[in-house]
């Protein structure tokens, strides 16, 4: 397929796991990609580094306070430097791109998302939060603006493969893998005393420390359920999880005739990275090729929904529907920056999350400001509840 220009690409969350893996991507095709813009949470010093190579046209630190470093360090270059959340959803929506990955992490996504779809822009989704926090109104928006939203979760993006072709035969099940964590096997009295230390070291994927917690918690996976559901059009009881330890196979697709479709490699992020950046070419790549030799033994198992409660929480949360999948992310990010801080147990999450489903105020059809308001409610009662545990 011939292009007549490098596809324009603003990347919100660049100094991140997935954002520096984009960057490797895009620094492997520099005919075919360029940046247009870059944003960051609080890593100054990688921002810089990283405007000073792409030469984007904005960049922008969402911590306020690290403003005049990023503006000294980078004015002898044609960079605007901007800072704060209004700014970063604003850049979100700018001309100058064709396509706007967000790889920023947790709710925070939300906002500079719905900024880029409104304007326009294909989206290629790293942040789930995003369809967790507001799947109907994002899918709504998607639909009204006529953009494209690609996955870059390694097991969407399977999915994702795995439907190309596909369009007109009805999905009668997906299946998401697990790795199972780190903890997999372990019974709640061993996870009572488990450290963060131990939490943070994922057997098969590097990944930053809230995405790791949530994989060991099986929270991510439950995130991943409700991403799913929105992003493939399913009900509920279409979306199944099982636990594939070696990461090998990313997802499968079952159709209505009783055939799966599986989406196999290394479990390696560049990869769905590149194929959402490039779609609908696959573009060639140096990765590291897959043999089934070197992994003789596929294996697979039920998770533990009984040990792993977020997992069940999840479901129940999407089941729900309205705000509930938003007071579950809300909570479960007070609980990871809480347990990374050693203020709350392992199984103090799960516990902390229950209780916000509880508490907090139900709405059934929220707008995007209530999904603003149980975001901060749900914050506000997990602060309170975390003295309590």
């Amino acid at each position: 397929m011939s292009f007549t220009h490098p596809k324009r690409v603003t990347l919100l969350g660049s100094t991140g796991s997935i954002g520096t893996q984009a960057l490797d991507v895009i620094r492997a095709y520099p005919g075919r990609f360029t940046v247009t813009a870059l944003s960051a949470q609080s890593n100054a010093d990688l921002l810089v580094q990283q405007a000073r190579e792409f030469q984007p046209a904005v960049v922008v630190i969402g911590d306020e306070a690290k403003y005049e470093i990023v503006k000294t360090a980078l004015a002898q270059q044609p960079t605007e430097v901007l800072a704060g959340p209004a700014a970063l959803a604003d850049v979100a929506g700018r001309d100058d791109a064709d396509v706007v990955l967000t790889a920023m992490v947790g709710y925070a996504g939300l906002l500079p998302t719905v900024r880029a779809i409104r304007a326009g822009k294909t989206i290629a989704l790293a942040n789930k939060e995003t369809l967790v926090v507001a799947g109907q109104l994002i899918t709504q928006l998607v639909k009204e603006h006529g953009v494209g939203l690609y996955p870059v979760d390694s097991e969407h993006s399977a999915i994702f493969q795995c439907l190309v072709g596909e369009e007109r035969n009805p999905i009668e099940k997906i299946i998401l893998t697990a790795s199972g964590g780190p903890f997999r096997g372990r019974t709640a009295e061993q996870l009572a005393t488990v450290t963060k230390a131990q939490a943070l070291k994922h057997p098969n994927w590097d990944m930053g420390a809230k995405i790791t917690i949530d994989s060991a918690s099986l929270m991510n996976k439950g995130l991943e359920v409700i991403e799913a559901k929105w992003l493939f059009n399913l009900t509920d009881e279409q979306i199944d999880v099982v636990v594939h330890p070696q990461s090998i196979i990313h997802s499968l697709v079952q159709f209505e005739d009783g055939s799966l479709k599986a989406q196999l490699g290394l479990p390696d992020m560049k990869l769905p990275i590149q194929y959402a950046l490039g779609y609908p070419e696959r573009l060639p790549s140096s990765f590291p090729r897959f043999s089934f030799l070197d992994y003789p033994q596929l294996t697979f198992e039920q998770p533990d929904r009984a040990t792993f409660r977020n997992l069940p929480l999840a479901f129940e949360a999407m089941r729900r529907g309205g705000n509930a999948p938003c007071v579950l992310n809300a909570a479960n990010e007070i609980a990871v920056a809480r347990f990374l801080r050693d203020e709350i147990g392992f199984l103090q999450m799960p516990d902390l999350v229950e209780s916000c489903l509880t508490k907090v105020s139900y709405l059934a059809e929220p707008s995007l400001d209530d999904y603003v308001l149980t975001d901060q409610e749900t914050r506000r009662v997990a602060q309170e509840l975390v003295k309590r545990l």
